[in-house]
């Protein structure tokens, strides 16, 4: 039989001309399944770790290993669109089902049924876009994670929150320089 080609299909651009939410995706999804990037990184039992990563069409990405019972906390990516994949172990991702306003409150009351949460393993993954509030979990007791994240524009900012019960609170704004 003979070897039959399929071509790519085109990767579509979004209006600002960096990659779509797809890109980001097909992207995330493609490394994540790369075992020898994988494992070059190294893992801290104590604590995440990470190495940056060049993504496609000028987007920044990320590969961070996750202990046994670490997360993010709830954030935001200042504005950015974003994708992430798990290449093993299992995430749990928390997000609010709303368009988060990224400018003018300090104390925002969320409306019932806004909260969603899935769990991503095995080189699962979801695209997001510049609104998205969310926090990610590594919830296994004994099992690192390592996943790959990326964004565009490249990150300018992450807000982190607080969240009580309804109540999502502006906790600080943390700049590229301090991660």
């Amino acid at each position: 039989m003979p070897d039959v080609h399929t071509p790519a299909r085109p990767r579509a651009r979004a209006h600002d001309g960096g990659p779509g939410a797809a890109e980001l995706l097909d992207f995330v999804r493609r490394t994540a399944a790369d075992r020898t990037m994988v494992a070059a990184l190294p893992l801290d039992p104590q604590g995440r770790t990470w190495i940056r990563l060049d993504g496609p069409g000028g987007s920044e990405a990320w590969l961070i290993g996750w202990p046994p019972g670490t997360g993010t906390g709830w954030h935001d990516h200042g504005g950015s669109r974003g994708a992430f994949a798990a290449a093993t172990g299992e995430l749990t991702e928390q997000s609010l089902a709303a368009a988060i306003p990224t400018e003018g409150w300090r104390t925002l009351e969320l409306a019932d049924g806004v909260d969603r949460e899935r769990r991503l393993s095995g080189g699962r993954g979801r695209a997001f876009g510049p609104h998205h509030v969310h926090q990610v979990l590594n919830l296994s007791p004994e099992t690192h994670a390592v996943s790959v994240h990326a964004y565009y524009p490249p990150l300018p900012l992450m807000r982190r929150y607080s969240r009580s019960g309804a109540v999502l609170r502006l906790e600080e704004v943390e700049r590229p320089e301090e991660w």
